[in-house]
């Protein structure tokens, strides 16, 4: 461990705090982990009541990045930082982690075939999977945002065989925040109002928006709720034009800042470790890659994006929605394509096992 930092000077002095959770971040000195570190210091994982241990990983050549970044925690004087360390093993990492938070990956350069891109990141998972099987608490809950973030989050899921599956996740949150922002803004409303669109399958151009269980609270009126599709009052939109615009959100961002999302990226992982552990609301659905059990006819084993609930730091499987044709042949396109990145990952990492 390169360095333990001790904040207790900052801890609230007239609030009743709990025993902080450890929460380890690696990739933390890149662009999304960055952000993520300075939302987790403000309370935004599990309340204002709840200090948290935070540990940042990186690799050696980026440890100087990583310093500056606790440098700027320190000024910070976050009253819920109630340690910083910092490391760049893997294994000291994950010593008793309760929330991993896998940000870090390969992203994929200049002529780099999708098969170039599982295998290295492939390399990346099983070690961190390997890692967080040997070290880390025996209920660690995982958020994967690195991508091809569902493939990588079955990778370490496969290689962590003491953690229950349950406790493996991929963020497709960001996905459904830019669907309450898109429909918002179509319907004039604010992002707030907006309840229930789910992103079923792939963290990727392939994933599925889905309206037709998405709600507008307090429209047109104060106290009324009025379907999507209502608000709309234009169907083809909601099936072609909304589902494009959210799924090529990322590329468009991409290519007007020159950058991938970041900041929007870390507060997405935020709001999906929050609801994770302190619940949704009544009535409330929320999208999560999740190691799938079979459900809405996805292959068991599979790393897939589905409308969820959470209580009691568990989150369950929405049952008994309904697909339209159309979106039946989307969700069979995204399906097929984790099919493929799993057996390509897998491929990769049996023959760099021989």
């Amino acid at each position: 461990m390169d360095r333990i930092h001790t904040l207790g000077r900052h801890m609230c002095p007239n609030k009743q705090l709990k025993q902080p959770i450890k929460v380890t971040v690696t990739g933390a000195a890149g662009n999304i982990g960055y952000a993520f570190v300075f939302f987790a210091g403000q309370g935004r994982l599990f309340g204002q009541d709840q200090p948290i241990d935070l540990t940042l990983l990186e690799l050696p050549n980026s440890k100087r990045p990583m310093m500056g970044t606790v440098m700027e925690l320190d000024d910070c004087a976050y009253p819920l930082l109630a340690n910083i360390r910092t490391t760049t093993s893997i294994d000291e990492a994950f010593v008793g982690c309760q929330v991993a938070v896998l940000v870090g990956a390969k992203p994929r350069g200049p002529g780099m075939e999708r098969k170039d891109l599982l295998s290295e990141n492939g390399k990346i998972f099983k070690a961190q999977g390997e890692a967080i099987d040997r070290y880390a608490d025996r209920d660690c809950k995982v958020l994967v945002v690195g991508n091809p973030a569902n493939t990588n989050c079955l990778i370490v899921q496969r290689y962590a065989p003491s953690i229950p599956k349950q406790n493996f996740t991929a963020m497709t949150r960001l996905d459904q925040n830019r669907a309450d922002s898109i429909l918002a803004s179509k319907i004039g409303v604010h992002s707030r109002q907006i309840r229930n669109l789910i992103i079923w399958g792939n963290h990727s151009a392939t994933q599925v928006p889905d309206a037709s269980q998405g709600i507008i609270m307090n429209y047109p009126q104060p106290g009324m709720v009025t379907a999507a599709r209502g608000a709309v009052s234009n169907d083809k939109w909601l099936t072609t034009e909304f589902v494009e615009t959210v799924a090529k959100r990322g590329a468009a961002i991409i290519q007007m800042r020159e950058k991938s999302s970041a900041a929007s990226a870390a507060s997405a992982a935020c709001d999906h470790i929050h609801d994770w552990f302190i619940g949704t609301q009544s009535g409330q659905i929320v999208s999560m890659a999740v190691i799938s059990d079979g459900s809405y006819g996805v292959p068991e084993g599979l790393c897939f994006s589905y409308p969820v609930t959470c209580q009691n730091g568990k989150w369950q499987i929405v049952q008994g929605l309904q697909w339209d044709e159309l979106t039946k042949k989307r969700i069979e396109v995204t399906t097929k394509e984790l099919i493929e990145e799993r057996d390509l990952a897998l491929q990769s990492l049996a023959a760099n096992t021989k």
